[in-house]
C-alpha cells in the first residue's frame, strides 16, 4: 500500500474533517513504531532505511506493511480520528481491531524472518 492509497481509501470508509499532513504525521509515527519495534529486531533491518514521511512525501511513497497485512495502516487511522474526535466507544472497537492487524503482522514477520540472537552466557 501506498502512502496516497491509504489516505483515499480512509477517506472512503471513514469521511473525516483531519488533513493530510495529520494522516500522513500518523502513518509516519506507525511506520516508525514497525520499523524500532518489528523490523529493527530482526537480521537484515537494520540495513532497511526509513525516513519520516512529511507532507512533501509523494504519494507513490511505499509503506512498510505489506499485503496482506496492509489493513493495519486503516485500522491505526481510524482508531487515531475515533481518539482525537472523543468517540471513546468507537476507538475502543478501532483500537481492538488495530491490534488485532498489527500482530498478526507482527507474528508473520517473526515466522519468516530470523530475529537478532544475543550473545549466550553460561555460568
Amino acid at each position: 500500500m501506498t502512502l496516497g492509497e491509504a489516505i483515499s481509501r480512509l477517506d472512503e470508509l471513514k469521511p473525516n474533517g483531519f488533513s493530510r499532513g495529520q494522516k500522513i504525521f500518523w502513518l509516519s509515527a506507525l511506520d516508525a513504531t514497525v520499523k524500532k519495534e518489528i523490523i529493527d529486531s530482526h537480521e537484515g533491518g537494520g540495513d532497511m532505511g526509513f525516513a519520516p514521511y512529511d507532507e512533501g512525501s509523494a504519494d507513490d511513497t511505499a509503506l512498510l506493511v505489506p499485503a496482506p497485512y496492509d489493513e493495519v495502516y486503516l485500522r491505526y487511522l481510524e482508531a487515531q480520528i475515533d481518539y482525537s474526535n472523543g468517540e471513546y466507544d468507537r476507538f475502543n472497537n478501532s483500537n481492538a481491531m488495530y491490534a488485532a492487524a498489527y500482530t498478526a503482522f507482527s507474528r508473520a514477520y517473526n515466522r519468516s524472518h530470523m530475529p537478532i540472537g544475543g550473545r549466550k552466557k553460561y555460568y
